[in-house]
């Protein structure tokens, strides 16, 4: 089980690092090749742009959550 949680923290971390990339900076972002550069002037920011910071938040938290995991069952192991 220590081993599974292990796993998914570095797959989860690796993931964090890829969508925040992909995140539009000042100037635009990688996010534009996905059709992030076409955005609604209603809204502010493109639905590419949502649907990433959406992926970044659920990502975000499974990797959380994965570590209070891994720390409940590192202190039940001592």
């Amino acid at each position: 089980m220590q081993l599974a949680f292990e796993l998914l923290i570095i797959v989860t971390s690796m993931l964090i690092v890829l969508l925040i990339l992909l995140h539009k900076g000042k100037g635009g972002g990688l996010s534009d090749l996905f059709g992030g550069g076409i955005s609604s002037t209603l809204g502010g920011s493109s639905v590419a742009e949502r649907n990433l910071d959406r992926m970044t938040l659920v990502v975000t938290l499974i990797w959380i959550a994965s570590i209070f995991a891994l720390g409940l069952i590192l202190a039940a192991n001592r």
